[in-house]
């Protein structure tokens, strides 16, 4: 039994003499009863999934973000709790359990683990909490799998009588499984409360010979206008910074008119950017920038 860096049951550890019950304690950190992780082995949200089914003695489905973190979403505050679905209900610290049942198509395994497909999981994170937070982690959830609307609006109509329904297809007609941030999200999300048209994301740009130029976060390419968000990996790593310039530099070359936003502008500032982007749309032959609402929030949306 290999209890490095993963979570294990601490009964399990001792019969297979992986630990002794001094160094059990002395050693570990118990995570849920019963459960323990290696002490400076971090706590991430894969390894709060594989605790809490632990602790549930394998007897739940992994859900939710836990099964979202499974599947490489990013993005998942590591201080949330498990999520679990299990029959019986039971209050533990650290753990949420949702009754529900599922159906074979809804679960698949992973790393040996009962979890909920993609579909199943979008349709849940879906349903829950606010709008913007929903279409955040659904938008991630799809960066990581490819998961598309379509698939879960078929779920979606088989379930139709299941809480936060209306929620969940207005986060399926604003979901892009193109962002790379929640901050990404957020920017687009600002951009279809303004009245802009829904970017496109991920926008490969190539010169005249066909040659790679670089990639665009969102933007319209139409216009040749194009949105960044300037997350603090642009600045902090001195030579993504260099790449960055070099890059800029190209797309300029292609004509392309890049608007880069930061996060104290987007939190502080919206109407800025806002005008930014308005202002080289117009530039560019958009003609509906009169219409654009400079006041947008995303809780318009």
């Amino acid at each position: 039994m290999d209890t490095s860096s993963s979570p294990f049951i601490g009964t399990e550890g001792l019969a297979a003499g992986g630990v002794t019950r001094r160094t059990l304690v002395s050693r570990h950190n118990m995570i849920y009863r019963n459960v323990y992780l290696p002490k400076g082995v971090k706590l991430t949200p894969e390894r709060r999934a594989v605790a809490a089914w632990l602790w549930s003695r394998r007897n739940a489905t992994i859900a939710g973000l836990s099964a979202a973190a499974l599947y490489g979403s990013r993005w998942i505050d590591e201080n949330l709790p498990a999520e679990l679905i299990r029959g019986e209900a039971c209050a533990v610290d650290g753990i949420t359990i949702h009754r529900a049942k599922l159906r074979d198509e809804e679960f698949g395994i992973v790393h040996g683990m009962p979890v909920t497909t993609p579909v199943r999981t979008g349709f849940d994170l879906g349903r829950r909490d606010s709008l913007e937070t929903a279409i955040i982690r659904v938008d991630a959830l799809a960066n990581a799998t490819g998961l598309k609307p379509v698939d879960v609006e078929r779920l979606a109509e088989t379930r139709r009588g299941a809480r936060g329904i209306v929620q969940l297809r207005r986060v399926l007609e604003l979901m892009d499984g193109g962002a790379e941030s929640p901050q990404e999200t957020r920017t687009r999300l600002l951009l279809l409360a303004a009245g802009f048209p829904r970017p496109q994301t991920q926008i490969l740009v190539a010169d005249e010979y066909g040659s790679f130029v670089g990639r665009v976060d969102m933007g319209w390419e139409e216009f040749q206008v194009g949105v960044e968000y300037d997350g603090p990996q642009h600045w902090d790593d001195p030579a993504q910074h260099a790449r960055d310039i070099d890059r800029l530099a190209e797309l300029a070359a292609q004509r392309w008119l890049i608007i880069r936003v930061s996060r104290d502008i987007l939190r502080t500032r919206p109407h800025v950017f806002l005008a930014r982007v308005r202002d080289a749309m117009q530039s560019r032959g958009w003609p509906h920038s009169d219409e654009v609402r400079l006041d947008a929030r995303i809780a318009w949306l």
